[in-house]
Order: C-alpha cells, then structure tokens, then sequence
C-alpha cells in the first residue's frame, strides 16, 4: 500500500468535497493560483476552475463575512484562513455572527460554513505566528470545534463537517503536515462527535489533540520501556468535548496527564482537568497534571522556542511524576 503525506490526505477529502457538491467551494487567501500556502489546494484551481477556487483579497473579515453570506443562501463554502493567528481579524464575523445566526434567528438561520486553519508552533516562526488558540475557539458556544491529528482524520473529518448546519472550525497543525501513513480506501466522512483511544494502557491516561498526538505516541512508547503503559486518548473533538470519553480512560487508569500546546492559563487542558473532576473524581489515585506551552510568546530562537513548547521528554517526566516515580 502506498504512502501518503497529512498534507495529501487533506489534500483528497477536498477534492472528495468538492466532487461530491456543486454548491461546496474554496476560498482564501493564495487557495488558487499560489496552491495554497501549505500546498494543500494544489491542482484544484486547474481541475475545478475560478469559481469553486476562490482566491481572495487579503482581508479575513471580509472573506470570513463572505463565506458566512455564501452559506446563509444556501451554498457550502470552506474557507481557508492561512493560519490561526490571522483568525483573529475575523473574530468578529466568527463569534459575533457566525456562531450567533441561528440563535438570534430562533433557528431560522444556519451557518453551514467550514472554516480551515493552520495551528501550532515549532517552525520559528516567532510569537505572532505560533498560536494555537483551539481554546478559545471551544469556548464559544455555536461552533463545532474539531482538531484532525490522523490522516485519516485529515482526509474525513471535512466531509463529515459539509454535512453540518451550523458553522465548523477545523484546526490543521504545521508540524504534521509532512507526517506520512498509509491511507486505504477512498475519502469518506469519520465520526466527528467522539474522541478515539489511540494507544490502550493502564496505569496513566495521557489526554492530548492535534500536534501534541505524536508526542503521547512517542511518549508513551517511552514509558513502556519503563513499564508504565499509558492509555492515549486523542479528543479529536475540542467543542463539544467527549466528556464520557475522558470520563472512562480515567476509570481505567486512575491517573490522568492532559498534553495541551495551549498555554496553561485558562486552557483546554484545565477544561479536561475539570471535567474529570466532576464526573470521575473518586476514580483517581493521584492528582491529576498536565503539560502545556510555556508561559511566554513563543520564541524565535530554535532553543527557545523547544523549551517553551511541550516535548516528549516533558511528558514522559510528568507522568512518572503523577505516578509518584
């Protein structure tokens, strides 16, 4: 079986997208003749045309605001924000109207929009380029939040989003778009309402999502030399959380490190820490912890910005530290 690239497999549940609805079209900033600024909309200008591959003005507010016009009248339109820093000039049109329509419309008015952005640090890029703002995003009632860390996650998790009523905000980090897998089958849409366990254990729930999945991955194999066999659980889902997913590694293992590469302030990771105090509390032997950015923008400096971020070596530390080893 042949392998393919994160970046390819996003790549193909596009063109599936496209091919599958004449009303599903691509719009941003250099998605045409440029490829996009990732290469993830490479090609698609020449087979689909101008019309469906909509090169836009440099300006989210005013793309963001037109995609959310082209899905109030009844198209299903993805726009590609080129990173998640940039969201932020159109934080109004996505918190303010986007997420609000149905609501204020007593439910007369959907926004079926997807939203594609780039997350994540780790390409010193410096602080104004290395967000990951997934929480923010999760706190707002009204979008559907979700954060694809497989390929085939990559490839489904647009197609299940095009089927949605209401607006969907898709988080694609940097660092794994040149992550390579096999791939079967052809495109077609994954569950986006549950987190997956990606590796079983049980003596330590590690919870993570997106960039971070490989680093549990990694982590956990470490840990396994030690004997200690970490469950991973990836969210996948960032809003709603599965919160009986979180709830159940927990019962398992007794013991709970949540890996977030948002910082540590008000995070998702502290959602997932209370989470799991409300609901399975007397479940767990130990405190739970997690790890997190650092308390900083993220540096430029190569050096800098590894220890500002969460790594293997962190976690692998700060689960033997939650198991009292």
């Amino acid at each position: 079986m042949a392998t393919t690239t994160y970046r390819d497999a996003l790549r193909q549940g596009l063109r599936a997208a496209l091919l599958a609805d004449e009303r599903v079209f691509l719009m941003g900033e250099d998605v045409g003749r440029y490829g996009g600024s990732y290469a993830v909309s490479k090609g698609l200008l020449e087979e689909f045309g101008e019309d469906r591959i909509r090169d836009t003005p440099l300006s989210e507010s005013a793309f963001v605001g037109c995609g959310i016009g082209a899905a109030i009248n009844g198209l299903r339109p993805i726009v590609e924000v080129m990173t998640v820093n940039f969201s932020l000039l159109a934080l109004d049109q996505i918190v303010n109207n986007a997420a609000t329509l149905r609501h204020m419309s007593g439910g007369q008015v959907g926004v079926p929009l997807v939203i594609r952005m780039t997350t994540g640090a780790g390409r010193q890029l410096a602080a104004q380029h290395s967000h990951s703002l997934e929480g923010w995003y999760a706190h707002v009632p009204g979008l559907r939040v979700l954060a694809p860390a497989t390929l085939e996650d990559a490839r489904g998790m647009l197609l299940a989003a095009l089927r949605l009523p209401d607006p969907v905000i898709l988080f694609e980090h940097a660092l794994l778009l040149n992550v390579e897998g096999e791939l079967p089958g052809a495109p077609e849409p994954v569950d986006i309402a549950h987190a997956a366990v990606r590796r079983e254990g049980r003596d330590l729930s590690l919870v993570t999502y997106g960039g971070s999945l490989p680093r549990c991955l990694a982590a956990a194999q470490e840990l396994a030399a030690l004997g200690i066999e970490a469950e991973v659980l990836d969210l996948r889902v960032l809003r709603p959380l599965d919160r009986e997913a979180i709830a159940s590694t927990v019962r398992r293992t007794r013991r709970l490190l949540v890996v977030d590469e948002g910082w540590r302030t008000g995070s998702l990771a502290a959602e997932v820490m209370a989470t799991v105090i409300e609901t399975a509390f007397y479940e767990l032997d130990a405190p739970p912890s997690r790890v997190c950015s650092e308390e900083v923008p993220i540096p430029y400096a190569k050096h800098l910005e590894d220890a500002a971020l969460p790594n293997v070596q962190r976690i692998v530390h700060a689960a033997r530290e939650v198991l009292g080893r």
